[in-house]
């Protein structure tokens, strides 16, 4: 409903704390509308090869006239107001699309040296998109193992051309990058703790946040109030956003990952190479992963079904691997929920959410980090359109915009992910079939034509209907010898 440029008589508490703002800096000239070409740069000459990253250092907040209230009919004498929660992927370019298009833009992050455990893997369509600089790409994978419950490996990657690659990135890096990057482009970044909102913007005033700000080295932070016209949750799955707009709960898996640093000539093997492994026994309902970073590998697994019992799938990951792994010492334990759908509300009022937070993970491929930017992305781009390059309030009927483009764009995507978790990951003889059905050319190349540049590719209509005959082939014998196994067991 349109707003009358009254505030409701709760939007705004008395004393209300001065907001952080930070010196905006000039902004930098980068293109993000085409994918460039592949770089070739060797890994060895990338200066992030080997190096430590230094933790961002917060910044000492200056005051900010609040006699301006937030939201109201006319925006006349400053621009739109927008906070954004979570400094991962989404939240970062967020920020930096709403700086670019003219917002003024807070991004508040907790941890500013944050390791997230993650896979890392971004799509080659994600570099140009994005505009990533190669130096926050540890390794290019060219080449993939899928393994079987029995050990059976089929090598994946023979249609991937020498300009096509999987990227493996470290979170603390990638992270950093979006981040510094958003902040170049005038984001106002903010070290804090988001705490609560106390209006989602359904009235007509202010949304009111409550954040804990940390300056330099602080141990504890300073309760401080901030007041915006827009809020986008980017906070993760645990999102204090999502709760305070009532978004309702999902189901949940829970991934652990160990971080190994394994001898040179154990790292030299998975220099290019990821490996992927199914069986009940490192996961009941997904898969463990071999994933090769810039001196280490991470060695992870993920459930939704049997959360308790992630160390004992762990376990059973690293034996699966240990022939390729042995020497190696673990420098890292990660642990963190990965949501398995979106949740059922994701705008309410002038609050939105994206990533984590929305529940943007694909099941099958546990694939998040893609669908965080381009959720954050989209979800500023619908800000900044309908406002006029920040120039005029918006409501909630403008933050779906957002969510009908998103929905239309990939709840096909999810949907089909969806489907062959359920089909392929429910028994060993499933992800049997699973596995030798990889390990045909066609599969392979509509798989990572799909993956790396999120496009649906028009396959051939007799190779369509040969692999559709072929998957209902294995899933026959994959019954069949499920059937078989339970008789067995009875007998």
């Amino acid at each position: 409903a349109p707003r009358n440029g009254q505030r409701s008589q709760d939007a705004v508490p008395p004393n209300t704390t001065p907001v952080n703002t930070l010196d905006k800096m000039a902004s930098a000239s980068m293109t993000m509308a085409a994918a460039p070409a592949a770089r070739t740069t060797s890994l060895r000459n990338s200066k992030f090869h080997g190096a430590k990253v230094a933790p961002m250092r917060a910044v000492k907040a200056a005051a900010v006239d609040t006699g301006i209230k937030a939201a109201g009919k006319s925006l006349d004498g400053r621009k739109l107001r927008v906070a954004v929660i979570g400094g991962g992927p989404a939240g970062a370019c967020a920020a930096e699309t709403l700086a670019k298009g003219g917002c003024e833009t807070f991004l508040i992050e907790r941890k500013m040296d944050n390791c997230k455990p993650c896979g890392g893997a971004i799509p080659l369509c994600m570099v140009g998109e994005f505009d990533l600089p190669e130096e926050i790409i540890d390794r290019k994978v060219t080449k993939m193992k899928m393994i079987s419950p029995s050990n059976r490996a089929v090598d994946v990657g023979q249609t991937l051309n020498d300009k096509e690659y999987i990227g493996m990135c470290r979170r603390e890096v990638m992270d950093d990058f979006l981040r510094k990057r958003a902040k170049s482009l005038g984001t106002n970044l903010v070290n804090g703790l988001f705490m609560k909102l106390d209006d989602p913007g359904q009235g007509n005033g202010p949304i009111t946040i409550h954040y804990n700000d940390y300056e330099v080295d602080a141990k504890v932070g300073e309760p401080k109030t901030m007041e915006v016209d827009v809020v986008i949750g980017a906070d993760g799955a645990n999102s204090r956003v999502a709760k305070n707009i009532d978004a309702g709960e999902y189901d949940y898996a829970i991934a652990f990952q160990e971080r190994i640093k394994i001898p040179d000539e154990k790292m030299e093997y998975y220099k290019d190479l990821a490996e992927m492994y199914v069986g009940d026994d490192v996961s009941p309902d997904f898969y463990g992963w071999v994933f090769p970073k810039y001196d280490h590998v991470a060695v992870g697994t993920g459930t939704v079904v049997n959360k308790t019992a992630i160390k004992q799938y762990q376990a059973a990951m690293r034996k699966r691997a240990e022939e390729k792994c042995a020497g190696g010492k673990i420098i890292r334990v990660e642990a963190h929920p990965i949501p398995e759908h979106p949740r059922p509300r994701r705008v309410q009022g002038r609050v939105t959410l994206v990533g984590d937070a929305a529940g943007y993970v694909t099941k099958c491929s546990g694939e998040g980090i893609y669908f965080a930017a381009k959720s954050g992305r989209m979800a500023a781009e619908a800000v900044v359109e309908r406002s006029q390059n920040g120039t005029k309030e918006v409501d909630e009927s403008d933050l779906r915009v957002y969510l009908d483009k998103w929905d239309r764009k990939y709840w096909a995507t999810y949907k089909v992910l969806d489907i062959l978790q359920k089909v392929f990951y429910r028994s060993n003889p499933a992800r049997e079939a699973f596995v030798e059905m990889c390990a045909d050319e066609y599969v392979q190349k509509m798989t990572f034509d799909s993956y790396l540049y999120k496009t649906v590719v028009p396959g051939n209509p007799l190779d369509d209907a040969k692999l559709l005959g072929n998957t209902i082939a294995s899933i026959v014998r994959a019954n069949a010898l499920r059937a078989a196994g339970k008789a067995q067991v009875n007998m």
